[in-house]
């Protein structure tokens, strides 16, 4: 690791002075063994979700997501971490400590624990994420033991690709519980004033059905190419209606020449007619 990068790791009151907690600097920010993704939907499909995350009750300064990003959780162990395909943060900086792009996210460090944790099941994960698999002695705790138990993450949902389903879990008390969806298929998270459901739609020209936010009322909340293509419509409404505009003042302006000719023209035949004159 780049010595320029590393720093001292900072004080905190709530733990014992004497305790060295390492910083994002000191901590490994990837694995040549399980960088990248598995597949390319590993890819897209959190960056819709990344895009999409604009919740409504929050200074967008204060809101922060990851896509397969280290996630450190015990201050007691710290090399031990998670990997989740996608999270969400409210209540932190954009920025590390406002200054840095982030390597990982330590919690020990951010205090803030993640609000929701969503897990694009693959075959090869699928008990761990659906909470199906027991920690094995002397293993590292499972992802939702994680999420559940130490982390206690508000949220957690498991999207299926290959069927397209939706398993979504809220904290109740000291553990999960399936959600609710609403008739249109969402899932409400009054807490981040957005909902959470599928969408058909293309997003970089792949039409499928994608795992997305939505407004508390279900309206689209849109990505970069989307918010273009609105703009542009907007524009170009903007543009007819002017033309409109202008072609009816046109109208209105001869409409009132006419009527002013029509005038001038009654006027000249009055006077015609009085000095002794037939017009016709």
């Amino acid at each position: 690791m780049n010595s320029d990068f590393n720093r001292i790791p900072q004080s905190d009151p709530q733990f014992p002075p004497h305790l060295n907690l390492p910083t994002m600097y000191d901590l490994p920010s990837e694995n040549p063994e399980e960088s990248g993704f598995p597949d390319e939907f590993h890819f897209f499909q959190p960056l819709l979700l990344h895009y999409t995350f604009q919740p409504t009750n929050w200074n967008p300064h204060l809101v922060y997501n990851a896509v397969s990003m280290y996630l450190y959780y015990d201050v007691n162990n710290t090399l031990l971490y998670k990997r989740p395909d996608w999270f969400g943060v409210v209540g932190v900086e954009r920025l590390y400590q406002g200054e840095d792009f982030r390597l990982s996210y330590v919690i020990w460090q951010e205090k803030v624990n993640p609000s929701i944790v969503i897990e694009l099941l693959s075959p090869g994960t699928e008990e761990e994420d659906l909470g199906d698999t027991e920690q094995e002695e002397n293993k590292p705790p499972t992802k939702w033991k994680v999420y559940e138990e130490i982390l206690r993450v508000p949220y957690y949902v498991v999207f299926n690709r290959y069927t397209d389903e939706i398993k979504p879990y809220t904290l109740v008390g000291d553990h999960y519980e399936a959600m609710n969806f609403t008739s249109d298929r969402r899932l409400l998270m009054q807490e981040l004033g957005l909902s959470l459901g599928v969408w058909q739609g293309a997003f970089y020209s792949i039409d499928r059905l994608w795992l997305r936010w939505f407004t508390l009322e279900g309206e689209l909340i849109l990505f970069p190419e989307e918010e273009l293509a609105k703009a542009k419509q907007e524009a170009e409404k903007a543009k007819a209606e002017l033309e409109l505009a202008k072609a009816k003042q046109k109208a209105a302006e001869a409409e009132q020449e006419a009527a002013e000719a029509k005038i001038r023209m009654e006027k000249l035949i009055e006077q015609l007619r009085q000095l002794g004159i037939n017009p016709e």
